[in-house]
């Protein structure tokens, strides 16, 4: 099971999740942001974690056979109690929110067990008791009908699709107000480091553009000048931090 550093969490709960778009385009990944998922409440607390997954196939009246005699255990509820402490669920609905992919209370024994998040392509009900758990969740939409009307769970931590996306389990997942992102474990570290430098220099940039300074040599392309005043803005940071 891949792990990710202390460091690089912190580091990534800072940083925006546009600028983390960037720093995965810049080395070729051009398709990690979740498509039409957003969060349950835009001041929900930020999301990190790694991936483990779930995926729905559409539901159909003879195969799903909860609560019957000697019916396959359901995955559904497996999952809430197998997706390890500090790691984000993830699910696949294909983009349907017809009908619920979880709802509060099993949104709750993911926060009380640890979990760092939930994600879904398709909806969640309970809107108010899941916002009442604390846990970071982000959907397509609300949604109120209960699961089986719509979907059938299948499987547990194998890759899935979500959003449009391609995820793995033990992907690093980061969720922010504008929605959720996925960064290839093996290049966390690296990509967070970055991402933490961008947003030191965008806060800087963020400060001279209130000042009236234009964008030319700012931002996107930076000049000699900019290169040079921000430096002088870090030394003059740091020393009055």
């Amino acid at each position: 099971m891949p792990e990710l550093r202390a460091s690089t969490r912190d580091a990534l709960l800072k940083v925006a999740t546009s600028t983390l778009t960037g720093a995965l385009f810049r080395r070729g990944l051009r398709n990690m942001f979740l498509q039409e998922v957003s969060p349950l409440r835009v001041d929900q607390p930020r999301m990190v974690g790694l991936a483990f997954t779930m995926r729905f196939i559409p539901s159909r009246e003879d195969k799903n056979t909860a609560g019957r005699p000697g019916a396959r255990r359901s995955v559904q509820p497996q999952a809430m109690e197998e997706c390890p402490p500090g790691h984000v669920l993830v699910i696949d609905s294909r983009g349907d929110a017809r009908a619920a992919s979880a709802g509060d209370l099993y949104i709750g024994r993911l926060k009380a067990r640890g979990c760092s998040g939930i994600v879904t392509d398709g909806g969640l009900r309970d809107s108010e008791g899941v916002l009442k758990t604390g846990l970071p969740a982000y959907h397509r939409r609300p949604t109120s009908p209960p699961s089986p009307i719509v979907h059938y769970p299948i499987d547990l931590n194998l890759p899935i699709g979500c959003g449009g996306v391609a995820v793995y389990p033990g992907d690093v997942i980061v969720g922010d107000c504008d929605g959720v992102v996925v960064i290839p474990v093996e290049i966390a570290d690296e990509v967070a480091e970055e991402a933490l430098a961008s947003t030191l220099y965008d806060e800087f940039a963020e400060a001279e553009v209130a000042r009236g300074r234009p964008l030319a040599g700012l931002f996107p392309v930076v000049g000699e000048d900019a290169k040079r005043d921000f430096e002088i803005w870090k030394k003059q940071r740091a020393g009055g931090a």
